[in-house]
C-alpha cells in the first residue's frame, strides 16, 4: 500500500502500457534482425578472409570507430530517450488526476488552467521526444559516412598493393572487396541502429524493472496461523509508527480491547485515527511495539486471515463497474442472491436499490458515477456486512449519508456488531456515547480513554468536543 500511496496512478498506467509495449516492440523486430546481421558479418568475413588476408585486416580497421561513434550517440540517446519515458508519464498522470478531478475542475471554473498546465507538460514531453529523435537520427548518416571512408580505405590500399604486388591482389579482388565491404557494413549498421533503437526500449524497460525491483509486501512467516474465525480480542502494546522516516504518526498508543467491544476513536483530523486502523488490516508494519490479535502478534497471521476476517468500511468507497448485486458480492463471492438482499436490507441499502429499472442488476459505472455517494457508502456497507467478518472497522461509515438514513444504518450496524469487536472513527459524537471504550486521539498519542460518562467527568479534549458540538446544534 506504501508503494501506490506515494506515486500517481497514471505513472503506473504509463509504466505497464507504453514503457512495456515499447519493450515489447523492440524485442519483437530485433530477434531476427540481430541472427541475420551477426551471421551475415561473420559469413562475409570468412570470404574475405578467404580472399585477401590483408585487405579483410583493413576493412576490420573501420569498426573501431564505428564502434566509438554508436558508442557515443547512444549514450546521449538514452538519456534523452529516459527523459522522453520521464515526461510521459508525468503527462499521463496529470491527465488520469484531471480526469478523475474533473467535476472538482469544472466546479471551480478551472478549466483554462488545466488546459495550459497541460500544454506546458505537453511541451515538455515534445522537447525531449525531439531531442531523442534528434541525436538518434546522427547515427544514420555519420555511420554511412564510415561506410564510405572504409571503401574508400579499402579501394585505395587495394589499389597499392594491386601495384606493389600484383600475385597478391588483382583487380578481380578489389573489385570483389567492394561488394563485400558493403555487405560487411550494412548489418554492422543495422546492429547499431538497432542499438539505438533499443534505448527507447531499454528507458521503458528501467522504468518497469524499477517497479519490478519494488520491494513486496512483508512475506508470511512461514508458519503463519491461518484460521476460520477469531474471537476478536485486540491489544496495541506501546505502537509507534511514522509513514516518513523519523516523521512520527502514531507514537507509544497502547489499548486493549476485549472480544465484542466497540471502540470508537475520536479526535481532531490527522491526529492518527485512520493511521491505527491502517496498522490493524496490516496495510503497514508497526515500527516498534506490537498488536496482538487474540494473544497472537499480529505479524504471526497470514495476511490472507487478517483480510479476510476483518471486515472494513472506508471513508472514501470505491465501486467497481458491474452490477449493484456484484458490488455487495464483493464481500463474499459465493453469496447467493437471498444473501445478498439480506446484507442490503441491514444496511439499509434496499430502500433505494428497489426503485431502480434494474434493481440488483443495475450497472454500475467505474467509482460508482452514477450513485450519490450516500448510496455508495450504503453497498459498501452491505458489502461489508455480507462478510461476516469476526473484527468490524468503519471508518466514517456514515459520512455521506443524511440524517434520517444514518439513523436506519446506525439500527442495522447495530445488529450487525452484536458479538463482534468493532472499532468506529467518528465525528459526529452522538453516534458512539454508546461505546463501551473511547479513544480520544490527538497528535498521535491517546490522550484520553474511557466511556462516555468518564470522559464527560474528566472535563477534558472529549468534554470540550462534545460542548462545542452542543454550540454548534443550538447555533444551527
Amino acid at each position: 500500500m506504501k508503494f501506490f500511496d506515494q506515486r500517481a496512478l497514471g505513472d503506473l498506467m504509463s509504466r505497464v502500457t507504453n514503457d512495456i509495449d515499447n519493450l515489447n516492440t523492440a524485442l519483437a523486430q530485433s530477434v531476427t534482425q540481430i541472427v541475420s546481421s551477426v551471421l551475415m558479418v561473420v559469413g562475409v568475413s570468412i570470404a574475405m578472409f578467404s580472399l585477401s588476408w590483408q585487405l579483410a585486416c583493413v576493412t576490420l580497421t573501420i569498426i573501431p570507430l564505428i564502434v566509438f561513434t554508436t558508442k557515443q550517440i547512444v549514450k546521449r540517446s538514452g538519456k534523452n530517450y529516459a527523459a522522453r519515458q520521464r515526461d510521459l508519464g508525468k503527462l499521463n498522470g496529470y491527465i488520469e488526476e484531471m480526469i478523475t478531478g474533473a467535476e472538482v475542475v469544472t466546479l471551480f471554473g478551472k478549466e483554462q488552467q488545466t488546459i495550459e498546465t497541460f500544454h506546458h507538460q505537453n511541451e515538455n514531453l515534445r522537447h525531449s521526444a525531439q531531442r531523442a529523435e534528434i541525436t538518434s537520427g546522427l547515427l544514420g548518416p555519420i555511420n554511412n559516412f564510415m561506410n564510405n571512408l572504409g571503401l574508400a580505405v579499402v579501394i585505395g590500399v587495394g589499389a597499392f598493393l594491386a601495384v606493389a604486388q600484383p600475385e597478391v591482389v588483382t583487380i578481380g579482388i578489389i573489385a570483389a572487396f567492394v561488394t563485400y565491404t558493403r555487405q560487411f557494413f550494412r548489418p554492422l549498421n543495422q546492429l547499431s541502429t538497432l542499438l539505438n533503437t533499443f534505448q527507447s526500449a531499454i528507458a521503458g524497460a528501467e522504468r518497469v524493472f524499477e517497479i519490478l525491483d519494488e520491494s513486496s509486501e512483508v512475506a508470511d512467516k512461514p508458519n503463519a496461523i491461518d484460521c476460520e474465525r477469531l474471537v476478536g480480542e485486540v491489544v496495541f502494546k506501546n505502537v509507534s509508527f511514522s509513514y516518513i522516516a523519523k516523521q512520527r504518526v502514531l507514537n507509544n498508543i497502547s489499548f486493549h480491547a476485549k472480544a465484542g467491544e466497540t471502540i470508537a476513536l475520536v479526535g481532531p483530523t490527522g491526529s492518527g485515527k485512520t493511521t491505527i486502523i491502517n496498522l490493524l488490516t496490516r496495510f503497514y508494519d508497526v515500527d516498534e511495539g506490537a498488536i496482538e490479535i487474540d494473544g497472537y502478534n499480529i505479524e504471526d497471521y497470514k495476511k490472507a486471515t487478517i483480510r479476510q476476517r476483518v471486515g472494513v468500511v472506508l471513508q472514501d468507497t470505491y465501486l467497481f463497474s458491474g452490477t449493484i448485486r456484484e458490488n455487495i458480492r464483493f464481500g463474499k463471492l459465493d453469496a447467493t442472491d437471498a444473501e445478498v438482499g439480506a446484507a442490503a436490507k441491514i444496511a439499509n441499502a434496499h430502500n433505494f436499490i428497489k426503485y431502480l429499472p434494474e434493481q440488483y442488476d443495475t450497472v454500475i459505472q467505474v467509482g460508482g458515477a452514477n450513485l450519490s455517494q450516500g448510496q455508495r457508502q450504503l453497498i459498501a456497507i452491505a458489502r461489508a456486512i455480507l462478510e461476516n467478518a469476526d473484527i468490524l472497522i468503519l471508518d466514517e461509515a456514515t459520512s455521506s449519508v443524511d440524517t434520517q438514513t444514518e439513523v436506519d444504518i446506525q439500527k442495522g450496524l447495530q445488529h450487525l456488531m452484536q458479538g463482534r469487536t468493532s472499532f468506529v472513527i467518528a465525528h459526529r459524537l452522538k453516534t458512539i456515547e454508546n461505546a463501551d471504550q473511547i479513544l480520544v486521539v490527538q497528535q498521535g498519542e491517546i490522550a484520553e480513554q474511557g466511556n462516555h460518562q468518564q470522559l464527560m467527568e474528566k472535563n477534558g479534549l472529549y468534554y470540550e468536543l462534545q460542548q462545542k458540538l452542543q454550540l454548534d446544534n443550538a447555533n444551527n
